[in-house]
C-alpha cells in the first residue's frame, strides 16, 4: 500500500508537470525548436535556377549604411587625421565605393551656428569643423558618397542654407551625392519634434500635408546651393504618391527616398504582425512584403527619371524605440537582412541604407578604444550585409528561380566574371533537404551559421567569424559535387548557404 500511494504520488505529480510544462514545450517548438530531425522529418525542397539574367546590374553603392549626425563622430573617432581603422575595415568589407546617408531623427535637430542667429528651438547637435574633416577623412578612405541630411523642421531656410553651405565646403562637393531636407516630413505633426517647457512641440500642425511640404521643399530648393537633391525621406508611403508634384517643384531632386523599418519597435501587442518577435521578423511579411509595397513607387520614380533609394532600412524602430533586444541583435536578423536586401535589389530598388547608431539594439558593430587601439564587435546582422556582398557584386544581374513556395529561399546571380552564385536561406525550425537544378560542374558552398535564431553571438560565416581588427579571414570553402542535373544540399534549421561556380 506504501509503494502503492508513493507510486500514485509521483504518477500524479509527473502528470501535473507535463501539464504544466505542455504549453511551453508546444510554445518552443513552434519559435523554433533547432533540436536535430530525424530523417521522416526533413522535407524536401526543389529549385530550379534559369540561365538568362534578369533586371537591371546591381548599382555599386547599391549597399550602403546611415548614420545619425553624432554616430559619424561616435564610430569613427572624431580625429580627421586617423579615422576609426576598425568601422573604416568594416565599411570597406561590404562594398568598395559606398553611399554613406546621414540624417536619422538628427536631421532636424542639428544645424550649423551662424553668428548673430539665435539657436532654433529642438536643435540638440551643432556641426563643427571638425565633424566636417572627420566626415572628409572617411569619404576619402572609402571612396564614399555622402547624402546629408538638412534640417527642415525649424522652417528657417536662411539656417538650412548655411548649414548645407558649410558641409559642402568642409567636406568637399565632389564628395556629397545630395542634400536631403527633412527626416519623415510626413510624421512632422504625429511625433512631437521636442519636448519643452510647456510640453510637446510639433515641428507642423496636425493637418501639414504633402502640398504644404512640396510648397517648402520648393523654397528651401532656392535657397541651398546647387546641388542634388533626395526626398522625402518618409516614414510611410502614401507621401510617394505625389513624387511628379515633387520633381516639379524642385527640379534638381534625382533621388527619391523612403524608409522601411520590419517591425514596430515600440508595439506591445503579441498577436499585432508588427509586434517584434523572431517568428515576425523572419515572416514574409518582413521581408518579401516589405518590398512589394514599394514596388509601385520604384517604378514611378523611375518612370519620373529618378533613383530609388531605401535610405533608412533595418528590423524594428516606432517612435524612439531603436529595435528590440532579443530581436534585433540575434541570429534572426542576420537571415532577415540577407533575404530583404535580395527583395529590394529584385523590385529595382537602386540603393539601400541599413541605419546606425550606438546603443540601438539593431547596431551592427560596436567599437572600443583602449591604449590608442581600436577593437571592433559585429552583430550577426552584419553577417548578412557581409554574405550578401559576396553573393551579389556590384555589376552582377539575378537569375531567374523557380521554386515553391515556403521557408526556404533560393536566390540566384550572375557575375560580371561568368561566375553563378546560389542563396539559399532557411527560416525554418527544420532542417530541409534542396534539391537544385543549377546545370552546373562541380562548386563550392560557404555557410552562414550561428548556435539558434535567438543566438547574439557564435555567427560564422564560411566557418570564420570577423576578426576584432575588422579583418575576414579567407572562408572555409567545401567542394560539391553534382549528381546528375542537380545539387543536393542539406540546409541545417535556421541557416544560410552560398553556392558558387
Amino acid at each position: 500500500m506504501r509503494w502503492r500511494s508513493a507510486h500514485l504520488i509521483i504518477l500524479a505529480a509527473l502528470t501535473l508537470f507535463i501539464l504544466g510544462s505542455a504549453p511551453w514545450v508546444v510554445g518552443a517548438a513552434t519559435r523554433f525548436d533547432t533540436s536535430p530531425a530525424r530523417p521522416a522529418e526533413r522535407p524536401s525542397f526543389h529549385a530550379t535556377v534559369g540561365a538568362a539574367p534578369i533586371g537591371a546590374p546591381l548599382p555599386a553603392g547599391f549597399l550602403g549604411l546611415s548614420f545619425e549626425y553624432g554616430a559619424l563622430e561616435a564610430y569613427a573617432g572624431g580625429k580627421p587625421a586617423a579615422p576609426n581603422p576598425v568601422f573604416v575595415r568594416l565599411l570597406r568589407n561590404l562594398t568598395p565605393a559606398p553611399v554613406l546617408r546621414i540624417g536619422g531623427d538628427s536631421t532636424d535637430a542639428t544645424w550649423w551656428p551662424v553668428a548673430g542667429a539665435p539657436r532654433p528651438a529642438g536643435i540638440r547637435y551643432a556641426l563643427t569643423p571638425r565633424w566636417t574633416a572627420t566626415a572628409r577623412a572617411l569619404a576619402t578612405a572609402l571612396h564614399a558618397r555622402l547624402i546629408l541630411g538638412i534640417n527642415l523642421a525649424a522652417g528657417r531656410p536662411s539656417v538650412a542654407a548655411a548649414e548645407a553651405r558649410r558641409l559642402l565646403a568642409g567636406i568637399g562637393p565632389r564628395h556629397v551625392l545630395a542634400l536631403e531636407p527633412g527626416n519623415e516630413p510626413d510624421v512632422y505633426g504625429v511625433f512631437p519634434w521636442y519636448t519643452g517647457r510647456h510640453g510637446r512641440v510639433f515641428a507642423r500642425d496636425a493637418d501639414y500635408g504633402l502640398n504644404a511640404y512640396v510648397g517648402q521643399v520648393a523654397r528651401w530648393s532656392a535657397a541651398l546651393p546647387t546641388v542634388a537633391l533626395a526626398g522625402p525621406a518618409t516614414a510611410e508611403l502614401p507621401w510617394m504618391a505625389g513624387l511628379p508634384a515633387l520633381v516639379r517643384a524642385a527640379p534638381r531632386l534625382t533621388i527619391a527616398t523612403v524608409h522601411r523599418y520590419a517591425l514596430e519597435g515600440c508595439q506591445t501587442d503579441p498577436d499585432s504582425p508588427g509586434y517584434p518577435s523572431i517568428g515576425n521578423l523572419l515572416s514574409d511579411r518582413s521581408a518579401s512584403g516589405l518590398a512589394e509595397a514599394l514596388e509601385p513607387y520604384v517604378a514611378a520614380a523611375h518612370a519620373d527619371g529618378l533613383e530609388f533609394r531605401v535610405d533608412e532600412l533595418n528590423s524594428a524602430a516606432l517612435a524612439g524605440c531603436i529595435g528590440r533586444s532579443g530581436v534585433s541583435d540575434t541570429f534572426a536578423s542576420a537571415l532577415w537582412m540577407l533575404d530583404t536586401l535580395f527583395n529590394m535589389a529584385s523590385i529595382g530598388v537602386d540603393g539601400v541604407n541599413v541605419h546606425s547608431l550606438p546603443g540601438a539594439a539593431y547596431e551592427p558593430f560596436t567599437f572600443t578604444r583602449a591604449g590608442g587601439r581600436w577593437r571592433g564587435s559585429v552583430r550577426p546582422d552584419y553577417y548578412g550585409m557581409l554574405m550578401f556582398s559576396r553573393a551579389f557584386p556590384p555589376g552582377a544581374r539575378l537569375l531567374p528561380v523557380r521554386a515553391a513556395g515556403g521557408p526556404v529561399k533560393v536566390w540566384a546571380t550572375r557575375a560580371t566574371d561568368g561566375s553563378t552564385r546560389v542563396v539559399l536561406i532557411n527560416k525554418d525550425s527544420r532542417p530541409h533537404e534542396v534539391s537544385l537544378r543549377l546545370g552546373a560542374p562541380a562548386a563550392h558552398i560557404e555557410w552562414l551559421r550561428a548556435p539558434g535564431p535567438t543566438a547574439t553571438m557564435g555567427v560564422t560565416l564560411g566557418g570564420e567569424s570577423v576578426r576584432a581588427t575588422g579583418v575576414v579571414p579567407p572562408p572555409r570553402l567545401q567542394p560539391v559535387k553534382p549528381h546528375p542535373g542537380r545539387y543536393l544540399i542539406d540546409l541545417p534549421p535556421t541557416s544560410a548557404a552560398l553556392l558558387t561556380r
